[in-house]
């Protein structure tokens, strides 16, 4: 028997139905499909933009904070890399550190800054530095790079090239006295060296005008061996809140890592 008209009536809105119910399952698995992909996009996203600020700051700390670079020369040979392990050149023994406290000053520009080396935990570090003030060897030389950035507050200084250049003559290790915690206090003296290189220590020092924190590298961390004892408050006040030179002549941006606004020298060093 034929169907009705209703029944065919009632087959078609029921394909009718059918087709809607589809189309409309279909929009929802894309929809569903689509967040979903974006969720992962966002999430990658996010895992790349962590990564590359990591990887940012791994790369800035490598090699130190402001490691001496190499002197410009023709010959690769005059500026060697420091071996690992090995000292190069005339490096005191740790015994001119003599074990015990040093106290001192170390003025720049017209700051005078108290100080106190521990040659106990820091033999090698503070018997060059000792040699070095004997010889004269600072006096004169420039304060080269000041870091701008929250918990990131240093500004070195032992060299004559506003560059951060060395002679590659006079390196030496090990570290010592590094801290654990990566935290190196308000007010330390501090050892540049060159990135992953544990004898890659020279003339050049570090301040941390504020609690800094320096990831390690393959080598380990950095060599306090000193302190301030007095003075740095004016320090901040005179020379590092001025803050970094802009980076280049009417440049817009700016920048919280090189040349301190405040030209600064080493005036003086007294140590007994």
């Amino acid at each position: 028997m034929a169907p009705s008209k209703n029944e065919a009536r009632e087959a078609r809105e029921a394909r009718d139905r059918l087709r809607r119910y589809n189309a409309r399952q279909s929009v929802h698995t894309h929809q569903v499909r689509r967040r979903r992909r974006d969720n992962i996009l966002g999430l990658v996203g996010l895992v790349v933009v962590a990564t590359l600020a990591t990887l940012t700051q791994i790369y800035y700390f490598s090699a130190g904070p402001g490691a001496p670079k190499a002197s410009p020369s023709s010959s690769p040979s005059a500026t060697p890399t420091p071996a690992a392990g090995k000292n190069v050149g005339d490096v005191p023994p740790t015994s001119v550190a003599e074990a015990r406290n040093w106290t001192g000053s170390l003025t720049l520009n017209s700051v005078k800054l108290g100080i106190v080396l521990d040659g106990k935990d820091a033999p090698q570090a503070v018997s060059s530095f000792v040699t070095d003030v004997k010889d004269k060897y600072l006096d004169g030389k420039l304060c080269w790079r000041l870091t701008d950035s929250p918990k990131f507050g240093v500004l070195q200084c032992g060299t004559t090239d506003i560059s951060g250049a060395d002679p590659g003559n006079y390196s030496f290790g090990p570290l010592e006295n590094a801290p654990a915690s990566t935290v190196y206090p308000a007010g330390s003296i501090v050892l540049a060296r060159t990135g992953n290189n544990a004898y890659g220590q020279g003339h050049q020092f570090f301040i941390t005008y504020e609690d800094t924190t320096i990831p390690n590298d393959s080598a380990g961390g950095y060599s306090i061996f000193g302190h301030i004892t007095s003075g740095l408050d004016k320090l901040n006040s005179e020379i590092t809140s001025k803050g970094v030179q802009p980076p280049a002549s009417g440049a817009t941006t700016t920048t919280t890592d090189g040349p301190p606004k405040v030209p600064t020298k080493i005036t003086s060093v007294t140590i007994k």
